[in-house]
């Protein structure tokens, strides 16, 4: 595993907003642009799903991910997928190593059998908030609905599978503020949940925020490690290039 700090200092900075446990967040980030996500106090959750801006249909795929990758986790220098092979992010930067795709998220049901009810009308909006809500409440801004939640992206969890099968949740894995750097190579819908992993064996609530900021991107080199990584990864940048009408060359 490798991990790798941000070296590069990017064209300009645009936005940083600060979230709290549980909570949730969708909005457009543009192709060229940078999403940085920074786990601030450590033990951190965010599970993402993105969506084309222009054909909402295509969406990150987690099984062409890790298949072309031959990996079953993201990190530098892997790309997300599309479902039409083109490539929507590259993670540029990531000081954690190990992010989960495999591991799913969580909902109403297991929320309250791991933790207990406290709802909207006792808590306000301390209510205990879970995974698949969260991101089902975003993707209805954009005309998306329950069919659209796919297997999610978990940032800062790892999951790891024995040799016999079993799945196993590593506690430990971020810490405060570690931070993963996506590079996006297409305009699109970013959705975000920042609920417990449904794995995490802690036995109280206690979901962990969120910093999110957003920066110009610098061009994309020819030597790029994201684009080089394999001959999937340099395919599906070429795919998305001319998506674009763009010269795949540059």
């Amino acid at each position: 595993m490798t991990q790798a700090a941000a070296s590069e200092t990017y064209q300009g900075h645009i936005w940083t907003e600060s979230f709290p446990g549980g909570a949730h967040w969708s909005g457009v980030i543009r192709r060229g642009t940078v999403l940085r996500i920074t786990d601030i106090n450590g033990a951190a959750n965010v599970s993402m799903l993105i969506n084309n801006l222009e054909v909402k249909n295509e969406r990150y795929n987690m099984p062409d991910t890790l298949k072309a990758q031959k990996t079953a986790f993201l990190t530098v220098p892997n790309m997300c997928f599309s479902d039409m092979g083109r490539v929507m992010c590259s993670v540029i930067a990531d000081t954690c190593g190990w992010h989960d795709t495999i591991g799913g998220i969580s909902n109403a049901a297991s929320v309250k059998k791991k933790y207990g009810e406290k709802d909207y009308q006792q808590a306000h909006n301390d209510y205990y908030k879970n995974g698949f809500e969260n991101l089902l409440n975003e993707l209805e801004k954009w005309g998306l609905g329950t069919n659209d939640i796919m297997p999610t992206v978990n940032w800062f969890s790892k999951v790891r599978v024995s040799d016999e099968g079993t799945m196993e949740f590593i506690e430990g894995n971020s810490k405060a503020g570690d931070y993963v750097d996506l590079r996006f190579e297409m305009d699109s819908i970013v959705s975000l949940s920042f609920a417990q992993h449904p794995m995490d064996p802690n036995p109280e609530y206690a979901p962990q925020p969120i910093e999110l900021s957003v920066f110009k991107a610098n061009p994309v080199a020819q030597d790029d490690p994201c684009r080089l990584h394999r001959g999937e990864n340099e395919r599906a940048y070429y795919n998305t290039k001319v998506y674009y009408g763009e010269n795949p060359n540059d």
